[in-house]
């Protein structure tokens, strides 16, 4: 039986949501996988909703957007509250600490992880969370391999935001080994 994995990246917009999951779904390509992307965001651009939902299979898909979440992403409290209920009971739970601060109850594998303010304390700004937290996902959920996500981030952002971008993905990595060791 072939696998497919649900990955909903949540939170609000200006987060580079939709960017970190066409990234997601470059990198299920180069790993030679199956992908869907989908994308919702509200009204406005900066400040409302954001979502980007990635499916990753070795076999057809047949409905494009993720339903009963393998792993959610919520930067946002309001992002949590909202698709925590569609995370399967075994799923993988990420939330950037910096702005959810109450987790309703689950079975869910849950990092807590100050995403934004670690991005502002090693790399100066809050603009690279989108891309600390994804390494970090595709770290701690093992959906695609490293160098294929670092492939797809060097051919989704500008020249001049490559290097940055490239640290940000290694300190997820970093973070996601420290955090990954604490469940052992």
């Amino acid at each position: 039986m072939s696998k497919t994995t649900e990955i909903r990246l949540s939170g609000s917009g200006g987060q580079g949501l939709i960017l970190a999951g066409i990234i997601l779904a470059k990198a299920a390509v180069h790993d030679k996988r199956r992908v869907t992307q989908t994308q919702s965001y509200g009204p406005e651009s900066r400040g409302g909703y954001s979502r980007a939902d990635v499916i990753i299979g070795d076999s057809e898909i047949y409905f494009p957007e993720a339903t009963q979440f393998d792993v959610l992403l919520a930067l946002t409290q309001e992002a949590c509250d909202v698709y925590l209920f569609d995370l399967k009971e075994d799923g993988i739970l990420i939330v950037d600490t910096t702005y959810v601060k109450n987790i309703s109850m689950t079975n869910a594998c849950i990092f807590e992880v100050p995403f934004t303010e670690l991005a502002m304390e090693h790399l100066g700004s809050p603009i690279t969370t989108n891309i600390i937290s994804l390494a970090f996902l595709v770290k701690v959920a093992g959906i695609v391999k490293e160098e294929s996500l670092k492939a797809a981030i060097s051919e989704s952002v500008k020249p001049a935001f490559l290097e940055v971008n490239h640290k940000a993905m290694q300190l997820g990595f970093d973070l996601a080994a420290k955090y990954k060791k604490k469940l052992i």
